[in-house]
């Protein structure tokens, strides 16, 4: 797949019509973290508050110690990443962490740095997926797809990424290529940070953008396609939503 070198300057200038009534964003501070996205009781917030780290951190080190990855990790402040949480009725129900590159580099560079650097070498600027959980209780893929697609505002907009990677145990792979699109990047390699193997999985954010331009919005009318897709965001509500998060960073 090809990625574009740099997120679009005109992205941020289009005016959309208002969002429609499930976007919401920017309510006021709570120990949960802000309000970015909203629909009903269900909401994406950044944990960018002790309390919402130490949430995320909590519900982390439940789904990954029954998975027996363990359960001593934690949710630090860090300004290369940023941590989502899914509330439902102020409840956390899922979270992500968007990994930013670096001089640090990337956690995925521990045991796939030749792989992460071939696309460093032609130019592209990479992140990667970090501590996602999700409550297994909660069957909505409405909940899922909001949460990618947050952090997929953020690693475009914010932080022009072109290529997004993520590690997933050998058993989830085939989930996020049909629905997401990630492509499997070299062979399975030990993740001595779950103790478990790993495989490199990537996604271009052309790809991305493309699935978006076809598929967000449309999930009242869902085709047959196996992806999350559709059950992002249309492009203009994107755009709207990724217009007022810059304006908050730069308030």
């Amino acid at each position: 797949m090809e990625h574009n070198s740099e997120a679009p300057e005109n992205d941020l200038t289009v005016k959309p019509p208002a969002p429609r009534s499930h976007v919401v964003c920017m309510e006021p501070d709570s120990p949960a973290g802000e309000v970015v996205m909203q629909q009903g009781h269900f909401a994406i917030r950044v944990a960018d508050t002790e309390a919402g780290r130490s949430s995320a951190g909590m519900l982390i080190n439940k789904m990954y110690a029954w998975r027996g990855y363990g359960d001593k990790h934690k949710v630090e402040e860090n300004p290369n990443r940023v941590t989502l949480s899914a509330t439902d009725k102020g409840m956390v129900i899922g979270t992500v962490t968007l990994g930013i590159d670096s001089e640090a580099g990337i956690l995925a560079d521990e045991i796939f740095h030749d792989e992460i650097e071939k696309v460093r070498a032609r130019g592209g600027k990479v992140c990667e997926v970090t501590k996602l959980a999700f409550d297994p209780g909660v069957r909505s893929k409405m909940a899922l797809a909001s949460l990618f697609h947050v952090l997929i505002i953020y690693a475009h907009y914010r932080f022009h990424c072109t290529d997004l990677f993520i590690e997933v145990n050998p058993r989830h792979r085939r989930y996020y290529e049909a629905m997401l699109g990630f492509t499997t990047v070299g062979a399975v390699r030990q993740n001595p940070r779950v103790d478990a193997p790993a495989y490199l999985l990537r996604v271009g954010m052309d790809y991305v953008n493309q699935q978006i331009d076809l598929l967000g919005g449309t999930s009242t009318h869902p085709g047959n396609e196996r992806s999350l897709y559709p059950y992002f965001l249309s492009r203009r509500e994107e755009i709207g939503l990724a217009n007022r998060l810059l304006k908050l960073e730069s308030d």
